[in-house]
């Protein structure tokens, strides 16, 4: 649908106005090209004293043929120069107009809250230097993770850093926060790219946490699940269809799913895309039965479910009906757990598997009219967490998504005051894409996201409304 504000602030009469009156003027974003760089510009590192990430973020960058700089007397430039990597020099006592795709901070280093000025001395003078659509990364240890009580303190205080320069950053700028468990440290490439690239554009002031996982195979950055099966629920439209074509993309055979009513729309859209469907009713209590035989029957099992079916049955709490309460129930959340469980019973899920759902803001922030919605979009992120330890024994992860305001079909049908409310309150001022939301479900089901168990990320481009 078209953003017509953003159109209008966009050109010089619309832009002058919208200027001198202190409107939002979003940008467009940087999204994937195929055949891109990952970044499209230098990107300045550093590190607080003792930070242990170094290492590891030299050999990434050195992998993507970035262009990189650091301080002469970073501790961060001789793995720098370990991995090959010639890097620029950025004095900052020095004026000059260097200017930086990505700014990327190892903050592991800082184990109190003095050390805390650590990200002042990087970010102060480089963050007005941040290009358009730019990324700002700090990278951090699990409080959970530190012995000493003020090391925990520390790195718990990153959080709050991050979303504030999230809010600050401008011309569709984001940053992020990735707290990287000790032992991990090889675990972070497909996070790292995922957030350095234009790939995360709608996503800003989240945190990813990274864990021990399993050996991360060798990858085609290109085509990641190359030779990958992966399940989409709901696939025959909107975030669904996006989803299907981005996994196709990155090399999977997409299995697409949806009920009766909807499937010649998903024929056409698995047919496009070399993939294969299933039709099915996820409610019917002989559906998850039906997936498990057709997934082993065509395919010796699953690489990658995407639960993305849903529904909307909105209506105030003291109006709702029990069926408008289970019908939702039942789809949004229930389903899920049942095909869950029948995976798992027979033994489906292939080694280093991927189960990805999508919530929603209105499961963490809550929404009038939507206490249903809300319930059951809050249900999956608990699924996600209390599932995380389950899958993890079988050698897969499970994590979600949830979008904020995405322009779909349903969202343009919205009345002009509540549409505009979704596209304006949030850090880049316009509404996502469903691409958007796929971007990131691609990132969680790429083999190379082992480390990654348990997380809930919003694709929200940081929403004002909610955690």
């Amino acid at each position: 649908m078209t953003d017509t504000y953003s159109a209008l602030v966009n050109n010089p009469v619309g832009g002058f106005v919208a200027k001198n009156l202190g409107l939002p003027k979003p940008v467009p974003l940087d999204r994937y090209v195929e055949g891109a760089p990952l970044i499209d510009g230098a990107v300045l590192v550093g590190s607080a004293p003792g930070g242990r990430l170094g290492p590891s973020v030299a050999t990434i960058l050195a992998g993507a043929d970035a262009h990189v700089d650091s301080r002469l007397d970073d501790e961060v430039r001789s793995p720098l120069g370990a991995a090959g990597v010639d890097a620029g020099v950025w004095n900052p006592e020095a004026p000059g107009s260097q200017r930086w795709k990505g700014l990327v901070f190892d903050a592991t280093g800082i184990t109190s809250s003095e050390q805390l000025r650590e990200l002042w001395s990087f970010f102060h003078p480089t963050i007005r230097r941040l290009a358009p659509s730019g990324r700002l990364i700090v990278l951090g240890t699990p409080p959970e993770d530190c012995t000493e009580p003020r090391h925990a303190t520390a790195q718990r205080a990153l959080e709050g850093f991050v979303r504030a320069a999230g809010k600050e950053c401008r011309y569709g700028a984001t940053a992020q926060l990735t707290y990287v468990a000790p032992g991990a440290e090889e675990r972070l490439e497909s996070t790292l790219r995922f957030f350095l690239s234009p790939r995360s554009a709608y996503v800003c002031g989240q945190l990813a946490r990274i864990g021990a996982g399993k050996d991360v195979p060798g990858i085609d950055w290109e085509r990641p699940l190359h030779g990958k099966v992966a399940l989409v629920t709901g696939a025959s439209r909107g975030i669904g269809e996006a989803i299907a074509r981005t996994l196709e993309r990155d090399g999977a055979h997409v299995v697409g799913l949806d009920v009766p009513p909807l499937a010649d729309d998903l024929e056409k859209v698995v047919s496009s895309i070399g993939g294969s469907a299933i039709v099915a009713d996820i409610t019917d209590p002989e559906a998850p039965a039906q997936i498990c035989d057709e997934l082993q029957a065509k395919h010796g099992g699953v690489d990658v479910v995407v639960h993305n079916a849903g529904v909307t049955r909105d209506k105030t709490l003291g109006g709702m009906d029990e069926e408008r309460w289970s019908l939702l129930m039942d789809i949004n959340l229930s389903s899920e757990e049942r095909i869950n469980d029948a995976l798992i019973e027979r033994d489906l899920l292939n080694d280093n598997g991927r189960v990805v759902c999508v919530s929603s803001m209105s499961g963490i922030a809550g929404n009038a009219g939507q206490t249903n919605y809300s319930t059951s979009k809050a249900g999956v992120i608990g699924m996600v967490q209390s599932m995380a330890p389950v899958f993890a024994e079988r050698g897969a992860t499970i994590n979600a998504v949830a979008p904020g305001f995405i322009e779909t079909q349903m969202t343009a049908a919205m009345p002009i005051g509540p549409r505009e409310a979704g596209r304006r309150m949030n850090s880049l001022s316009q509404g996502g894409l469903p691409v958007d939301v796929a971007e990131a479900i691609a990132w969680f089901a790429s083999p190379a996201s082992t480390g990654l168990n348990g997380n809930v990320v919003r694709v929200c481009g940081q929403s004002l409304i909610g955690a």
